[in-house]
């Protein structure tokens, strides 16, 4: 274990312009209202598009070290806004570790009586938010597959499949014809047929 410092504060604005002191000044006032003194910061200016920030994540080895058993937040909002399965999962992580996170301006408290509502309440956003993903994810494959394309990763191409496009290019035929014919991605055949040395990229174009 690290040395303890029992009582710590994460605060975090968007851009380097941006000041930090407003939300230190307001938990300050808050940690001293419930008879606590920060002993540690964690300070940093950066966009909470992704949850992989320097500061957030020392915070958290901390916490997993048991360094911190409370932690002040100015809002919610400062951990992540990557998206509720992010902030959630900060969330929950600082609680099975027997550390205490405060928000002192969402107007809730994450150990008082509503906790389990607003636990369950980002839970269902959580599970709101990979469904959406999901849907996106299945709208961009079946728009992609209407264009003609292929989702997923290139595929190998097989012995058989290999052969017969060996043969249609003896046969004069284009490497974009050859691959329309064996239904194989133009760019997996050229690729496939240089391996074998039957295909050799020139400029100007398809032979």
């Amino acid at each position: 274990m690290g040395i303890l410092f029992p009582v710590a504060a994460y605060v975090r604005v968007s851009s380097r312009q941006q000041d930090l002191e407003a939300q230190k000044g307001a938990i300050l006032r808050a940690a001293a209202a419930r008879g606590d003194t920060i002993s540690r910061w964690f300070e940093e200016k950066r966009s909470a598009s992704t949850i992989n920030r320097p500061e957030l994540a020392a915070l958290r080895a901390a916490v997993r070290l048991g360094e911190h058993k409370k932690v002040y937040i100015f809002r919610i909002d400062r951990l992540s806004r990557s998206g509720v399965r992010d902030t959630l999962g900060v969330v929950e992580e600082f609680e099975r570790h027997g550390c205490t996170l405060i928000s002192i301006a969402d107007g809730f408290d994450l150990q008082g009586p509503m906790r389990d509502i607003v636990l369950a309440v980002f839970a269902v956003a959580a599970q709101i938010e990979r469904q959406a993903l999901g849907d996106r994810i299945s709208a961009a494959r079946d728009r992609i597959e209407a264009e003609g394309g292929r989702w997923g990763r290139p595929r190998r191409i097989d012995p058989g499949t290999l052969a017969t496009a060996v043969q249609l290019r003896a046969e004069g035929l284009t490497l974009r014809e050859t691959a329309q014919r064996v239904q194989v991605p133009r760019a997996t055949l050229a690729e496939a047929l240089s391996g074998k040395g039957h295909y050799k990229k020139r400029d100007g174009g398809d032979p």
